[in-house]
């Protein structure tokens, strides 16, 4: 079966898999959707025995129907290989009550790493189906954590470039370490005088300006995206969900046809939008639980159907959350309104013109697979120190911000349903958030070098290439940007009049 793309507000339909992929946003300002759900195509006892690279063709050939097989089996065996640190790709651990999907075994230590070890292959491949001879320019805001992944990712790929923008104070010193050190002749990293929110608004804006496209095209240059509006992240991540699955069936946790729970710290909605996708396509899942920090947008959002982003924007230990404008969001709401564009539309606007919507009450109806709640900062650093303290386990403060509502939910609801728990970065990434949560009388003194030897003590985890990578790294990036100039910018680095 033939899956196709449109627009949630409308402008455009029909597109294949690899048109949608090489746009990243519609024309009309929309997120490309596919006009139906496929379903699985082998059993789930038959996925509890295949390999994650077997598994992902499995997923992803459901979605992306105009790459050829041969095409697809190319990307996913490129992406999935020794880059990543163990055989298993996205291993589960039992801890504390769930099992957590360590999704952080790539290159720069993130769960960012397992979609966007694979959209540069997609996004190439997709590129030569569709005979474009033009440099591709990828545009992107950064929370934190995807502008590493996709530089690490399109470093020196030929035919393009990438441009990352990330909130100049509004990230961990690793993560700023990592991209300020990237190499590669065609990546560029800026870092704004504003917040996430503000670097996503005004990459948006890029995508919607029809005269920077033509002055682009006018140098063979065009614009894609790989933050998780590009439906080449979104694929990509149902298919780890669906790994996990078949793993809790490998480890005879659960049987086929039993339902799981799944867990998952979002600030954008990609990755718990990926794990409903999952769910759309044939995976038993129960409760998709939304967890957020104390930016909790997300979790009014669930319990009033109202989403409003005029309040306090508050920088956390989770700054890859630290989101309120959650754009995948606009997926959902597309789905729940019986997939109406006009009706998304206009929430959209109002979203845009008054920082606030409400839904309808049959729309409201729609959101029943959903729980959401919340972390504050102590619960958070609780929880890290509690399962240290009781498991031996040391997890980073957004995996902490996903264990924490979990155990909020099945104290609220008695709900024992066997858990996945998104565990989405090292926590070397947050060394120091890590270990004062552990022992801040022990830790806090330490130069942030001396705490990663200390976290390799306290976890017995080797410290990641990544980490080590960065220590004597030198900074190659020093741009700094107005939010008001970050059109300018792009036209600079790129030589666009």
């Amino acid at each position: 079966m033939q899956v196709l793309y449109n627009s949630t507000r409308g402008g455009e339909k029909g597109l294949t898999s690899s048109q949608a992929i090489l746009n990243g946003l519609a024309g009309d300002g929309g997120l490309y959707v596919p006009d139906s759900f496929p379903t699985l195509e082998v059993s789930l006892d038959e996925l509890a025995g295949m390999s994650y690279q077997e598994l992902a063709w499995e997923v992803m050939k459901l979605f992306l129907t105009d790459f050829t097989e041969e095409e697809l089996r190319s990307c996913i065996n490129h992406a999935y290989d020794s880059k990543f640190d163990v055989p298993e790709i996205a291993p589960l651990v039992h801890k504390d009550g769930a099992w957590f999907l360590e999704l952080f075994h790539g290159r720069t230590i993130a769960f960012k790493d397992m979609a966007l070890s694979i959209l540069p292959y997609l996004m190439t491949t997709a590129a030569r189906k569709n005979h474009i001879t033009n440099k591709i320019c990828i545009l992107t805001a950064t929370s934190g954590d995807t502008g590493k992944a996709a530089m690490a990712g399109f470093a020196d790929v030929p035919g393009t470039e990438i441009i990352v923008f990330f909130p100049k104070d509004g990230v961990s010193p690793v993560q700023k370490k990592q991209m300020v050190t990237q190499k590669g002749k065609n990546t560029h990293v800026v870092a704004i005088t504003g917040n996430f929110d503000d670097a996503q608004t005004g990459v948006k804006k890029m995508f919607g300006d029809r005269k920077l496209a033509e002055d682009a095209a006018a140098r063979e240059i065009q614009f894609s995206s790989a933050n998780s509006i590009n439906i080449g992240r979104l694929v990509p991540q149902a298919a780890y969900y669906v790994y996990a699955y078949a793993q809790l069936l490998k480890q005879g946790v659960i049987r086929a046809g039993d339902p799981i729970n799944i867990t998952v710290p979002t600030g954008n909605f990609g990755n718990i939008l990926a794990a409903y996708y999952a769910k759309q396509i044939g995976l038993p899942v129960k409760k998709l639980i939304c967890a957020s920090n104390e930016n909790n947008v997300l979790t009014d959002f669930f319990t009033t159907g109202t989403y409003d982003k005029n309040r306090p924007f508050i920088l956390t230990t989770s700054p890859s959350m630290d989101i309120l404008v959650s754009s995948n969001l606009e997926r959902l709401i597309y789905l729940i309104s019986g997939e109406d564009a006009a009706k998304t539309s206009s929430l959209m606007a109002s979203l845009r013109e008054g920082g606030k919507y409400e839904i309808t009450d049959s729309m409201k109806e729609g959101l029943a697979d959903f729980y959401a709640g919340y972390a504050t900062e102590k619960e958070v650093a609780g929880t890290i120190g509690r399962i240290h303290a009781e498991c031996g386990y040391v997890i980073d403060p957004h995996t902490a911000v996903a264990a924490t509502v979990y155990h909020r939910f099945r104290e609220e609801t008695g709900d024992d349903t066997p858990a996945v728990i998104a565990s989405t970065a090292s926590p070397y990434k947050f060394a120091r958030a890590v270990l004062h949560s552990i022992d801040a009388e022990k830790y806090d003194a330490m130069t942030d070098m001396e705490q990663f030897d200390a976290l390799h003590e306290v976890s017995g985890v080797k410290i990641p290439a990544a980490i080590e990578e960065i220590k004597t790294a030198p900074v190659r990036h020093k741009t700094v940007s107005s939010v008001e100039d970050m059109q300018k910018t792009v036209r600079d680095m790129l030589g666009i009049d």
